[in-house]
């Protein structure tokens, strides 16, 4: 028991901290993407599972998108097949899709529902393929050519980007008081898997289910400046500034194009946040400062999304 007497006081203004979030986001669809340490650190895991059961107990309907580079990496090494990328897109054959199903729709999908079932909620696993829930087409690559030339087309593979997206089983699972946990693996016209990447397929989501709010985790603090310093409300025309100065660059810019594109299209707003930090979910949705950069379509501020 804490003998600290201003204890009861920080709880007490946590609780209320929150309510306002909590009367906020109630009745509305939150959908996060799962990745980085969060997926890997014993603590980390448990704590997003927590995480999640409390934002379904609240009134938030969660719905979270899952990646899994580093366990297809694994096992594709356990079985002697060595990893090959282009443009930082796994080339994927016939024998490496049927491992990143196995991977993604089976070992790193169950043991995520097991932790959110283990924790007291009501978790299903699904891929893109079940109920034709996502629809993908061939993700074509290109790289220039010599001068005067069409660019090159690159073939990689069982690599998808998001074609559509069904609602219907979301709406379904939804209203039955389940949490869904997405692999994503789409399918095409002719029965064709394909491996998406998370992200892209957690933005699709937020914007088809008309998402509140798309949270990204990654294993960075979120979007910094050039001296380092976290940015912590940023617009859409304020981020176009900073891609086109090179503050954003790298394995960054795809996120931050993910998290633009889903604030255009009518969800509320993105946050990326660090995964790395305990709890973060919690944070990033029920305190006032938050614990990533927040993104919006106009020029709101994060002072302009506190109820």
């Amino acid at each position: 028991m804490s003998t600290d007497p201003s204890a009861p006081d920080q709880v007490a203004h946590v609780l209320t901290e929150a309510l306002p979030y909590i009367r906020r986001f109630h009745g509305r669809t939150v959908v996060v993407k799962y990745g980085g340490n969060a997926m890997v650190d014993e603590e980390l895991k448990r704590g997003f599972a927590r995480d999640v059961v409390l934002m379904k107990l609240v009134g938030i309907n969660p719905v979270v998108v899952h990646g899994g580079g580093p366990q297809i990496g694994s096992l594709l090494e356990r079985i002697g097949k060595k990893s090959e990328f282009v443009q930082g897109m796994r080339v994927t054959d016939a024998e490496t899709m049927d491992v990143v199903e196995m991977v993604l729709g089976g070992l790193v999908n169950k043991e995520i529902v097991s932790l959110i079932n283990t924790h007291g909620g009501r978790a299903v696993g699904l891929s893109g393929k079940d109920g034709g829930l996502i629809r993908a087409r061939r993700l074509k690559l290109t790289r220039p050519g010599p001068a005067e030339q069409a660019p090159e087309i690159i073939d990689i593979g069982h690599v998808g980007e998001v074609a559509s997206i069904d609602p219907a089983l979301m709406g379904l699972l939804d209203g039955a008081d389940f949490i869904p946990v997405v692999a994503p693996i789409g399918v095409d016209d002719a029965g064709v898997s394909y491996n998406i990447n998370a992200d892209l397929v957690a933005g699709h989501l937020a914007r088809t289910l008309a998402a509140e709010k798309l949270i990204l985790m990654t294993n960075t603090r979120g979007i910094l400046d050039g001296e380092g310093n976290l940015l912590t409300g940023l617009d859409a025309d304020r981020v176009a500034g900073l891609i086109a100065d090179g503050t954003i660059h790298g394995g960054m810019l795809p996120k931050v194009d993910c998290a633009l594109d889903a604030v255009r299209h009518g969800v509320g707003a993105t946050t990326i946040i660090d995964g790395r930090v305990p709890h973060a979910l919690l944070l990033e949705l029920f305190t006032d400062s938050g614990v990533g950069t927040l993104i919006h379509g106009d020029s709101s501020s994060r002072a302009d999304q506190t109820p």
